[in-house]
């Protein structure tokens, strides 16, 4: 399964920024995927309490939000979006244009909360 060894690349990046700020837990993880990035949003959600599970983040809220396909037209120069199927140039319709964004998978945000609050909630 695909997204299963995506959300273990997450879960390494997210352990890395929850140490580097002294959180104690992770309370919400916001990704932003691309409809071209090959990920399934449905399947990571799956996948994700299984990579979670005895972590920071096994409590977190997993939040994805669909990223935009957005083109540039090597014809006009306009940037427009497109459907993920049909990449043209929303301004003058041309086929010849490059991919600007749209095939991601970034963390956009984390809720982190310090140490001292979990430790606090625990009593």
């Amino acid at each position: 399964m695909h997204e299963y060894s995506v959300c273990l690349a997450l879960m390494e990046q997210v352990e890395r920024v929850a140490r580097e700020h002294g959180a104690g837990r992770v309370e919400r993880i916001v990704l932003k995927i691309g409809p071209l990035s090959g990920v399934e949003a449905p399947l990571l959600q799956h996948a994700w309490p299984l990579v979670a599970a005895g972590t920071l983040a096994a409590d977190a809220e997993l939040v994805t939000e669909t990223a935009p396909v957005v083109v540039r037209c090597t014809q006009c120069g306009a940037e427009s979006e497109a459907a993920p199927n049909r990449l043209l140039c929303g301004q003058c319709g041309d086929f010849r244009t490059r991919l600007v964004s749209g095939d991601e998978m970034l963390l956009a945000s984390l809720e982190l909360a310090r140490i001292d609050e979990v430790k606090a909630s625990c009593v």
